[in-house]
């Protein structure tokens, strides 16, 4: 953070964040196409958009209300909250939508208000027949509306937004006092032919939609009140709850008191229902689109100052000129000019009914994230969410599902333009800031819990082991982490697709707080080498005083994945093999656990992936050859060795020859393994030793697999694994049982 947020010293209370919410909800949309809407629709169509879109909005409020109890929401409201719960690269990306949609918002708004002279513009083309562009209006009130909030900011806008409701709230009075005589004379009740053009629905919500989004816009003023807990709260969900009971009687009135025809090719219908319309219901259309634009000309810069606040800008100037408050109350200066600077350009083109559409995109975005951070924390059961104001997660989970369905419902293609520019805009910030969380910061409370279900649920429902549908879970130990690192991506070979893996670094020494401190050290550089290599392991480290001692430790584990571990690796290097010993004293101990045992030799070659890997098979490996075939087809699903193949080579007597063919023929056939005729080779041991035999038939290989039996080690010691210097990695395997391959 560059700039240092100062605590509000004026701080507001619950009654900003009630008008400046109140004030966009009962704004332009109103007044200008909710006749529209109730005269193509009927009562009950309009009443449905406005159930449907309350789904959306009061889910939202009470997620908002919900995360604001919880902990202090500093300034740039629902930016801050969604950075906060998502990460700053999320944050800033749904921040950014959300500024130029507030922004954007201001020029709508300021646009809609120029409607409110139409009587005017109307008699300057009867009398002079001239017809008068609105940026004649537009243009001079965003100047006007920018100069007042730029020189006097929050404090005069928030004054002038308790007169312009003021204003709102006379002319929906009168408008409900009022009648026509066709409300007078019509003796059919509006009711019938209530719900009409169905096929209409989604497009006339689109169009209405905007009047829903306002409900947020007090949220954007966290930074200045004195208790935002309290404020936010309180002050949303009583503007929303209003706005709705608002809609329901004006809708009702618009029904019962004009004709469809009327309420559709007048948008100022409600002029000729109210008492003193004409003059009442422009009045009022102005005041309730200029609080609007208040209401936005307040929020947009300070989600802009709270962004480049947080270094969401590539430039370290333009964060530091956006960032810069004035005052005591750090207001937004900078932020302000831009944000009525972008306000005015959009002001002067004089359309943004195009635009529009995008807004809503983004404030669905916004709303959507927010009900998922809700539904997220329920379902993560994080002990540090504890808001004082709970919603149900059903609730959130309902208006981020609703959110998703109704995008795509009003425009399919906005959705999409939408969707891509934000990606955009996220995989910038995720280059430029490659430091901070991503994604993953998301789901992490929830896959914590979905995991934690699923490990339990397997415990309970687990039977005997069984090797029909084996795959491997394979644990790793090693001293030798940051001078070889062969073995961790034979592990990360073996977990890419079909297993699991984890690898344990071991340092020998006591459990202390030197040594507990220097194992976090080495996680963190393992997990970052890990992180360079996409490596698919998981990765910890054990401090242990003997050898012996960390391996009866790590047979103990459990796997992190939910399954039994079932294999241990261990590896040694080839040209000077120091650590083979203390290997092959401990196979006992680990066979005693019923593992699987592989022990990687590791050369100084580079691995040649196209080399293919040649699976070695002799009469004594009964029980290895299964897990040494499955392993090299595990190992070349590996992008590593997606060029590659795999070689059988098996040695016995000549008189074995046809047999032993025929059935690795079988075996590759009814097993459906990736291992052509001309790969499958058998070989006499009659002239040569199987040392030479493999040093012939494997110089070139790029992992070679070998069987072994803990007798033979028994009885042959470390020159078991000698004699294979012209041979690269050679990996030794010896299998606890037999497996099927099916």
């Amino acid at each position: 953070m560059t700039n240092e947020k100062s605590t509000s010293v004026q701080g507001f209370g619950t009654a900003p964040v009630f008008f400046t919410a109140i004030s966009t909800i009962l704004g332009a949309i109103l007044f200008l196409r909710f006749g529209y809407a109730v005269g193509t629709l009927g009562f009950l169509g309009v009443l449905f958009i406005i159930i449907l879109g309350h789904l959306v909005t009061l889910p939202t409020a009470m997620a908002i209300s919900e995360i604001a109890t919880n902990h202090r929401v500093e300034g740039g409201g629902e930016y801050f909250i969604i950075s906060r719960s998502f990460g700053l690269n999320i944050g800033a990306t749904i921040g950014i939508a959300l500024f130029l949609s507030q922004a954007i918002s201001v020029a709508f708004y300021v646009i809609a208000f120029t409607e409110a002279f139409e009587p005017l513009f109307n008699w300057v083309k009867e009398t002079y027949h001239f017809t008068l562009p609105r940026q004649v209006i537009s243009v001079p009130t965003m100047l006007i509306l920018a100069v007042i909030i730029i020189k006097k900011g929050a404090t005069l806008g928030v004054k002038l937004l308790y007169f312009v409701v003021a204003i709102l709230g006379l002319s929906l009075i009168l408008f409900f006092l009022g009648s026509t005589s066709y409300g007078e004379s019509n003796t059919q009740s509006f009711l019938s032919n209530s719900f009409r053009n169905s096929n209409n629905f989604f497009i006339v919500f689109a169009i209405v939609f905007p009047a829903f989004t306002g409900m947020t816009a007090g949220v954007g003023l966290s930074g200045d009140l004195k208790d935002p807990k309290k404020s936010i709260p309180l002050g949303t969900l009583a503007a929303t709850l209003t706005g709705m009971i608002v809609y329901v009687f004006v809708i009702w009135k618009l029904a019962a008191y004009a004709s469809p025809e009327d309420l559709i090719n007048n948008q100022l219908a409600m002029s000729d229902i109210a008492l003193f319309g004409p003059y009442i219901i422009p009045l009022g259309l102005a005041a309730s689109t200029i609080s609007s634009a208040i209401g936005s000309v307040l929020v947009a810069p300070r989600t802009l100052q709270a962004l480049s606040g947080d270094e969401s800008f590539p430039l370290k100037s333009i964060n530091q000129f956006l960032a810069k408050g004035q005052g005591e109350t750090n207001e937004p200066f900078n932020a302000t000019i831009v944000a009525c600077a972008i306000a005015l350009v959009f002001v002067m083109l004089g359309d943004v009914n195009a635009v529009a559409e995008i807004i809503s995109m983004f404030f669905m975005v916004t709303y959507g994230s927010i009900c998922l951070i809700s539904f997220l924390h329920h379902f993560g059961s994080d002990p540090s969410y504890r808001p004082t104001f709970k919603s149900k997660w059903f609730f959130s989970l309902t208006g981020f599902v609703l959110c998703v369905w109704l995008m795509f419902q009003m425009s399919p293609s906005y959705t999409f333009l939408s969707v891509i520019l934000m990606s955009l805009i996220y995989l910038g910030l995720s280059k430029y800031h490659s430091d901070r969380g991503g994604l993953e910061a998301i789901f992490q409370g929830a896959i914590f819990q979905f995991t934690r279900r699923i490990q339990v649920f397997m415990q309970k429902t687990k039977k005997s082991k069984s090797v029909d549908h084996w795959r491997p879970s394979a644990v790793c130990v090693s001293e030798e982490s940051f001078e070889r690192d062969k073995v961790f991506h034979l592990l990360n070979w073996i977990s890419y697709k079909f297993g699991f893996g984890t690898y344990i670094h071991l340092m020998k020494g006591y459990y202390s707080k030197s040594t507990i401190k220097e194992a976090k050290d080495t996680n963190e550089r393992l997990l970052g080498r890990s992180m360079s290599s996409k490596g698919n392991v998981y990765i910890d480290t054990i401090i242990s005083p003997s050898y012996t001692s960390a391996i009866a430790q790590i047979l103990q584990l459990p796997s992190p994945s939910g399954m039994d571990n079932n294999m241990i690796i261990f590896e040694y290097d080839k040209h000077n093999p120091e650590n083979l010993n203390q290997i092959i004293e401990n196979i006992p101990l680990i066979q005693a656990g019923e593992f699987d045992v592989c022990i990687l030799g590791s050369s100084s070659r580079t691995v040649k992936f196209d080399a293919g890997i040649h699976v070695w098979i002799r009469n004594l490996d009964k029980e290895n050859t299964n897990l040494m075939i499955m392993l090299s087809y595990i190992i070349l699903g590996h992008p590593d060795w997606s060029k590659s193949f795999i070689k059988i080579l098996h040695v016995c007597q000549e008189n074995e020859i046809e047999d032993a063919r025929n059935k690795l023929d079988e075996l590759v056939l009814s097993g459906r393994l990736p291992i052509t005729h001309k790969n499958i080779e058998v070989i006499t041991s009659e002239e040569k030793s199987f040392k030479s035999l493999v040093g012939e038939y494997s110089r070139e290989a790029g992992l070679t697999i070998l069987g072994f039996k803990e007798e033979h080690i028994r009885h042959e010691g470390t020159q078991f694994f000698e004699g294979y210097e012209e041979v690269g990695d050679i990996l030794f395997v010896d299998a606890h049982e037999e497996i099927e391959i099916k």
